[in-house]
């Protein structure tokens, strides 16, 4: 998409005064920018809380994943589900409303509930959403598809900063998705999320562009997603490199499968030497009748939603916006505000904290803190055996491979062998360090209370 050429270009001139005092108190941030208020053009209709559903726009594509024949298929089916979500989460708004969006801070408590019907066998698929914490503002989700085994429960949050132009938003959090075959084990699949950066500030537009690594491990795979981006002098806007390797008996060998292209769009094999796919292969074309058309999640009648539901807490805010109703999208929008800050200042005076509805707080989350706490002992255990003296990018480049190796297989709970570990520290392309969700292990345990009526 083309871009304005000029500061505040993309700015309604009723709000350029407005914008250009925004975008002034963010240069003049040197923290994170989460409580700044944003002016209200800027502003989606669209409350954080509904932003999960992204994850299963292709709910069929979903479902395939429990289709793969074997674990090389369905790895490589996982990382095609993953990048498939990505147009929706973070390129939709700049399609639908010209630009990004910022999207409405739920309050704490805040539920959305929707769900994809049944269609052609792939079966019906749930999506329940609380926000779980306001300081920080932290999401928690989970997406089921109860007829193919599939389930996805993860928790997102983030820290904005400014830097040269443009909002780094640091995403914290992860997701763990679960296969649980007919027969046998379940299957975890980790994925974590990329950093965003925010350009097209100054004119009044802005954009995103993904950067650094997500990965996805589980099934006895590791992939790796680089996203390369589009710099100032050179680039291709929201390319990618993604890399998929076994794991070997406890070592990640070699990577099978390298797949590039655009995650907005299509991307192709590029490199194989396995089985499933070969090299020129189209990988994902998120514009194919493969894929079908996009489908919105479906959601209940406003009027018979609890409060706390999303669509009928900021019905009266998104009509505003939607209708550049500005000063009454505002005005309600601080009714909101005001009364979360008078809960939160009667909860202190009683000694009570808000209960949440279907998530438990798990500080120490089993699919990752043990993990990184088994195998940090290992690489201290490493270098201590065999004098190893490696530098600070050294030791996370064996963290990382470790850590990666034991999440991709977490029902294996042997020690790993020393001679494989020495191994791992050879690898430099996973020099950065792998952290699920810093700068704490935690995670959100769903209760499996789905509420009734919400999914018929």
């Amino acid at each position: 998409m083309s871009h304005p050429e000029q500061a505040g270009d993309g700015v309604p001139a009723a709000q350029k005064s407005s914008w250009t005092a925004f975008v002034k108190s963010i240069a003049s941030v040197s923290g994170d920018l989460s409580s700044l208020t944003a002016p209200p053009f800027i502003l989606s209709p669209v409350s954080l809380t509904e932003y999960p559903s992204y994850w299963c726009e292709h709910p069929g594509l979903f479902a395939k994943i429990a289709d793969a024949k074997d674990d090389e298929s369905r790895a490589l089916a996982v990382l095609n589900w993953f990048i498939s979500t990505l147009k929706g989460q973070y390129t939709s708004r700049n399609e639908s409303m010209g630009s990004e969006k910022k999207p409405l801070n739920p309050v704490l408590g805040e539920l959305f509930y929707g769900f994809w019907a049944d269609k052609d066998g792939r079966g019906k698929t749930s999506l329940l959403v609380e926000q779980v914490s306001h300081h920080p503002p932290i999401t928690a989700y989970v997406i089921e598809n109860q007829s193919k085994g599939l389930r996805l429960v993860g928790h997102n949050a983030q820290k904005t900063s400014f830097s040269a132009g443009s909002i780094i938003v640091k995403q914290i959090g992860h997701a763990v998705l679960t296969y649980t075959p007919p027969t046998g084990t379940p299957v975890e699949y980790l994925l974590t999320f990329p950093r965003l950066r925010i350009d097209g500030i100054w004119y009044g537009s802005p954009y995103i562009e993904l950067a650094e690594t997500s990965y996805v491990s589980g099934g006895g795979f590791v992939s790796t997603v680089d996203y390369k981006g589009k710099g100032y002098f050179s680039g291709k806007s929201h390319s990618f490199k993604a890399t998929v390797a076994p794991v070997m008996g406890t070592g990640v060998g070699e990577a099978r499968y390298t797949i590039e292209g655009t995650w907005h769009t299509t991307s192709k094999i590029t490199k194989s030497s396995g089985k499933v796919a070969a090299k020129g292969d189209e990988f994902h074309n998120v514009e194919s009748g493969a894929y079908g058309k996009k489908e919105e999640v479906s959601v209940g009648d406003v009027a018979t939603m609890e409060d706390f539901e999303t669509r009928k807490l900021w019905g009266a805010v998104a009509k505003g916006i939607k209708t550049g109703d500005f000063d009454t999208a505002s005005k309600e929008k601080s009714t909101i505000e005001n009364d979360q800050r008078q809960r939160r200042k009667d909860e202190q005076a009683a000694g009570k904290t808000w209960p949440l509805k279907h998530f438990k707080l798990v500080e120490n989350h089993p699919t990752c803190t043990s993990s990184l706490l088994f195998v940090f002992f290992v690489v201290l255990r490493v270098c201590f055996v065999f004098r190893v003296r490696v530098n600070a990018s050294g030791l996370e480049c064996a963290y990382t491979r470790l850590v990666l190796l034991f999440i991709s297989r977490p029902h294996t709970l042997v020690p790993v062998p020393i001679t494989d570990a020495i191994f791992l520290f050879a690898d430099e392309r996973l020099g950065q360090l792998f952290k699920a969700t810093p700068p704490t292990e935690e995670g959100y345990e769903f209760l499996a209370n789905w509420p009734a009526g919400k999914y018929d």
